[in-house]
């Protein structure tokens, strides 16, 4: 049904990137928001893509967001009425901007599914906002562009299978809950276990990781769980979060893993998906380093490999 990649003269990698991705913030905040600004530039300049790779994302409209978050939620979004503890949770101020920001970052999701399926992969810049629940956000998640993406596609073709990969070093909460009672959407996230948030949803497949969980136990767990998730769950597309704050050198992480292990992580995802000949859309997610350098080489290993593996 959806297995089938388009073999045309044009085929080649498609990155979602917009310049709304990147939200002024306050000086000091903890969030690296320059990464969607230095991300593309690094990939350009090392010939890894071109200019013609990417294209710009429309705004995600009202009806699309609504399949997904509540009408009383997108009321407080568009009308900018959320109270000082919702904006609190979300952590970034709260302003017209992020909301637009969170909508052309939604529909990068949606026309990247759209791309995988044509060419197998494709991956957006920004994304992974995988706290966002179906009535709030929380941990600088606005609006859940992979369960956005999802339900929108699930519209389109409500016998479609789809399974989540969520390998960010926090549990995608908001994905679990806005799922849970869908048996169309697996949902399956591996993450430190004692790390944020507190109180956990429960996805459809939960691997809560100690602390220091080094690459070896990783990628061992992960190849021992991927390829039997592919075929019990046979999904026509697979959204992966790959959020780099796995790393050893990531503030928030509290997992011991090296770049080199990430960037295995990665190529045992999407090869996987690739030998399975499914579709896999690809968001970025969270990443805390100190160094901008160590974020922006995990993150742009992930375009690295899809364009080896896949082109």
């Amino acid at each position: 049904m959806f297995r089938i990649f388009i073999m045309e003269n044009q085929k080649m990698l498609k990155i979602a990137f917009h310049p709304v991705y990147k939200y002024e913030l306050p000086e000091g905040h903890r969030f690296p928001m320059v990464k969607y600004e230095l991300l593309p530039e690094q990939l350009l300049y090392e010939g890894t893509v071109r200019d013609e790779n990417f294209f710009q994302p429309a705004a995600a409209d009202e009806a699309t967001i609504l399949l997904t978050h509540t009408p009383e939620y997108w009321s407080k979004l568009k009308n900018q009425a959320l109270d000082r503890r919702e904006i609190r949770a979300i952590g970034f101020p709260m302003t017209p901007a992020l909301v637009h920001r969170g909508r052309h970052i939604a529909n990068g999701t949606i026309q990247c599914a759209l791309y995988a399926q044509q060419y197998g992969v494709a991956l957006n810049i920004a994304g992974g906002t995988h706290h966002a629940f179906s009535d709030r956000g929380e941990g600088f998640c606005v609006f859940n562009d992979i369960a956005i993406a999802a339900n929108y596609l699930l519209q389109q073709n409500p016998t479609m299978k789809i399974l989540v990969v969520d390998l960010d070093v926090h549990q995608g909460n908001g994905t679990a809950q806005i799922f849970r009672d869908d048996n169309r959407v697996f949902t399956f996230s591996m993450h430190g276990a004692r790390n944020y948030p507190v109180r956990k949803e429960q996805s459809d497949l939960d691997i809560g990781l100690p602390d220091k969980t080094t690459d070896g136990p990783y990628l061992k767990i992960l190849r021992n769980t991927l390829p039997a998730l592919m075929d019990s769950v046979e999904p026509d597309l697979v959204f992966y979060l790959s959020g780099v704050d796995v790393l050893e050198t990531d503030k928030l992480g509290r997992l011991s893993m090296s770049l080199a292990g990430c960037r295995k992580r990665d190529e045992t995802v999407l090869d996987i998906c690739r030998r399975n000949q499914v579709p896999v859309a690809v968001s970025m997610g969270g990443g805390y380093s100190e160094r901008i350098a160590h974020i922006v080489e995990a993150h742009a290993n992930t375009f690295r490999l899809a364009q080896e593996l896949f082109f």
